[in-house]
């Protein structure tokens, strides 16, 4: 009986939106716009989060050290530093790379190459380039740099300088930036998602008021009201199941063509290879939200027209 009853409700749900022709397209294309709306959310935050990404990658630390620091105290303050839950890279450039980099961002000043010819020894000490995981984890990274556990053997003062005290500024300005844009887009991306399901919802309940006279016959003839709102649901996910489809095929045109402005616009980030390679997700996401969406707003939308 069950299995009867499942099968009617399905293939009464397949009737109603073919029947409803008219009705089922204008449902399917509001919820097109939701759904588009919903893929544009994540591409955003995509965009965004490759754009702050590559804030982030333009700031670090420098840690300038002694010209007669032991190697072995660098290295060693080095693993120190990179075991530290807010570190998220250390770059080493040693006495002889920062000589060589230095001899090539000069090559074409002859006076500062005569000068360090004249010179016994390298007079550059070793560099390290300290990356966070988030900017506002420099300051306690400059602690500790500041610390008794930065501190060579025999307690020797190994570090000449940390920059952290130039560079606050600019870290707290990019602080402040990367912290309002997340926020910004959160709170944009559950408004434009709670306006279009609000739309969608609406739009499903139109299209099961024109039915609603047809649900009080069946609920005076005793239907229940699982059966009366099983093929109402089954509509509202195929709503969703078209839909999906639908946005997956246009976003592949436009993401293309989009593609080369976001990458030269943006620099971190081609949307067009973000949603190929990611189309597996959409595809999940878009799927479950169309389906999920289309199935809830029936559900509702049908329940006030059983109380007969």
């Amino acid at each position: 009986m069950f299995w009867i009853a499942t099968k009617r409700i399905l293939n009464a749900g397949f009737v109603n939106f073919w029947r409803n022709g008219f009705v089922s397209l204008a449902s399917v294309l509001i919820m097109v716009v939701t759904l588009f709306t919903l893929g544009a959310v994540v591409f955003s935050g995509a965009i965004l989060d490759a754009s702050l990404g590559q804030l982030r990658a333009k700031v670090d630390v420098n840690v300038y050290f002694m010209t007669n620091a032991p190697e072995s105290d660098i290295l060693a303050l080095k693993s120190s530093l990179e075991a530290l839950p807010e570190v998220s890279a250390v770059e080493y450039v040693s006495r002889e790379q920062a000589l060589a980099d230095f001899k090539e961002k000069h090559g074409d000043d002859q006076t500062i190459i005569n000068a360090l010819a004249e010179l016994e020894d390298n007079p550059l000490g070793a560099v390290f380039n300290v990356k966070a995981r988030e900017t506002s984890q420099y300051e306690s990274i400059a602690a500790y740099l500041a610390s008794d556990a930065a501190l060579g053997s025999g307690n020797q003062v190994i570090i000449e300088k940390v920059n952290y005290t130039n560079n606050k500024p600019i870290i707290e300005k990019l602080s402040q930036i990367v912290d309002s844009s997340e926020r910004l887009g959160f709170v944009l991306s559950i408004v434009l998602i709670l306006l279009s399901v609000i739309i969608t919802f609406n739009t499903v309940r139109l299209a099961i008021y024109t039915a609603r006279e047809e649900i009080s016959v069946m609920r005076l003839v005793g239907a229940s009201s699982a059966y009366v709102r099983g093929p109402f649901v089954v509509e509202g996910i195929m709503y969703g199941i078209a839909a999906s489809i639908i946005v997956l095929v246009l976003y592949y045109p436009l993401t293309l063509w989009m593609g080369p402005f976001t990458e030269r616009f943006f620099g971190a980030i081609n949307i067009f290879d973000y949603y190929v390679s990611n189309f597996g997700q959409m595809f999940l996401l878009l799927m479950a939200a169309g389906i999920g969406l289309g199935a809830l707003s029936s559900y509702m939308a049908v329940r006030r027209y059983l109380k007969v």
